[in-house]
Parts: C-alpha cells; structure tokens; sequence
C-alpha cells in the first residue's frame, strides 16, 4: 500500500496518515492474536484443574507459567479418587513455558490411563515411565525429520520430575518420587517435610530400577493439610538473589487456625510475589489438599472393636469419582 502511494507521488501528510493506520491495523491483529491464545490456554489450564473436592479431601490449586503470551508451562499436577485411595500426581518438566507442553500432555496421559487399573503405586510409574519412553521417541522422530532446521533442543535432554501420592480413606500414605520436591505436612502448628528419604532420578535419562519401594510417609489425618510444589516455588529469589523461604511461609500459615486450601494458597502467593516483586520467572505449581474427612469415633468401653483411623474398605464402599 505504501509503495503504490509513494509510486503516485502522496504528500507527506498522507503518507503519515496511511502507515499510522497500517500499524494501528497490525497491532490490533496481533492483539487480537494474543488475546485468543490466551483464550485457549486459560480454558486448556482449567480443564486441568482437580475438582474442589475429592473423596473427603478439599483441593486447591494453582499453576503460573514462565511463558509470554500463554498461560500453559511445563508444570503438571491432577487428583484423582479411585478404588486404591486418592491418588495425586505433581511434576515438572525440564524447560518452561509453552514448549513443554507436549511433555506435560503425554505424563498426565499415562497418568490417567494408569490410575485406575494399577493396584499399586509402583504399576502406575513404570506406566508413567512407559508414556515418556513414547514421547521421547515421537519426538526424536520428528527432530530427525526437521534436522536441517537446526533445533537446538535434544531430546536426550528432556525429563520430568515426578511425585506420585496415594492417600488411603484412614489417611495413610505412601509415595513414589523421581526427582521431585518433597511436599510439606501442615499438622497443628507445625509444617514439616512429608519424608526426607533420597529420590529415584527423573524420569527420561535413565530406566527405572528394577526394585520400586514404596514410601511410607507420614499420615494426613483429619484437619491436616498437604502442600504439594514445584521446585520454581522454593527456587524464586528476589532482587538481592536470595531463595523464597517456602518452609517458613508454610509454618506461618501452619499456625493460622484451620486454613483452607485457599488461604494456604494466598498467604504462599502473595509471600512469593512480595519476596519476587512480580511473578516469578519459573514455572510454579502448587497444589493443596486437606483431609476433611470426619474424625474416627472414639471405641467405647464396651465393645468398641473399631480403631483410631480405619474406615470400611469392603467392596460395598468403594472410592469414586464424585458424580
């Protein structure tokens, strides 16, 4: 447009006048462009949001991407009641932002395909294991095909951290981690790490071992709260360089008279945004659960046969979706 009108000889004024409109035109379609991107991720995100209540336990939970423009990181988390207990998974794949969103999308399949047919913690990550084995090939596939394009990206390079969860009707739990945070227990006024045991290496660089162990953690009992995260939580740092003190964050609303998962939410957000000046430059995941689950009944006397903490696992009550 602007050449025809230099070609008919245009005044100034008129040319000034035509490239202020062609850029108006331009920036408006990218706006617009922008704004239906965010669109779509903002729905894709609450689509992977867990439900506020699962099987007795209440959930909350939030998740920022490092990305411009999107709002879909490389951080993943889902709740899911089944006949073995609510199961949870949370993880973080290696990268930020838009680009790891296949990762992401592959690891929360397998979940999903798995959670419901493995009796055992250990069935569901060698699924998990399996799905990522899949997804790197595809992709080593498809970068052989682009080669000439010059990616930088290897995907011998790509891996995710995982915690997988089970939360039994009596509150016991057990857990698998591959690289990830561990989560922190909010009991009473206290808040302190799940377990301390060393985790097994990501998943993606190398197999699984043969030998799965199981941990045994700690319980989360009625009234007790769970803190999942991602690592980009606890690795924020504000302007002097120093990390986000998340463990003293949690204590502070540990002490708050029966915080919600909600308020745990605020009081870690808005801490993190003080400590960061804005949001971080990491992806950051977390994820909230508290048991609300009514307390076991104190046996009698006289024939009090049932004990602290058990509840009825017969085929008569088993955990489901709520409908």
């Amino acid at each position: 447009m602007l050449r025809r009108a230099l070609a008919c000889g245009l005044p100034p004024t008129v040319l000034s006048a035509l490239g202020t409109g062609l850029a108006l035109h331009v920036g408006r379609s990218l706006l617009r462009e922008v704004r239906r991107n965010r669109t779509i991720a903002r729905t894709a995100q609450r689509m992977l949001r867990p439900p506020p209540r699962v099987d007795g336990l209440a959930v909350a939970a939030v998740r920022m991407s490092a990305g411009r423009g999107a709002r879909i990181g490389g951080d993943l988390y889902e709740v899911a009641a089944t006949e073995y207990g609510v199961r949870v998974v949370i993880g973080d794949v290696r990268g930020h932002g838009p680009a790891a969103a296949p990762t992401v999308d592959a690891v929360l399949a397998g979940f999903r395909e798995a959670v419901h047919d493995e009796p055992d913690l250990a069935g569901v990550l060698r699924r998990l294991e399996r799905a990522m084995d899949r997804h790197l090939r595809e992709r080593a596939r498809a970068e052989r095909l682009s080669a000439r394009a010059g990616h930088a990206f290897r995907t011998a390079e790509e891996f995710v951290t995982v915690l997988l969860l089970e939360i039994l009707p009596d509150g016991k739990t057990r857990a698998l981690n591959c690289g990830h945070p561990w989560p922190h227990l909010l009991s009473g006024p206290r808040a302190e790490p799940l377990a301390r045991t060393d985790p097994l290496p990501p998943l993606g660089p190398f197999p699984l071992p043969a030998d799965l162990p199981v941990v045994v953690c700690a319980p989360l009992l009625p009234g007790d709260t769970l803190v999942l995260h991602t690592d980009g939580a606890e690795d924020a740092r504000d302007p002097a360089g120093r990390f986000f003190p998340l463990p003293e964050v949690l204590a502070s609303a540990a002490r708050e008279a029966a915080p919600t998962p909600q308020a745990v939410l605020q009081t870690v957000l808005t801490a993190l945004f003080h400590h960061t000046g804005g949001p971080p430059e990491d992806d950051v995941a977390l994820l909230v659960l508290r048991n609300e689950r009514p307390s076991p009944r104190i046996p009698s006397e006289a024939g009090g046969a049932a004990r602290s903490g058990t509840t009825d696992l017969s085929p008569a009550n088993p955990l489901r979706h709520p409908a």
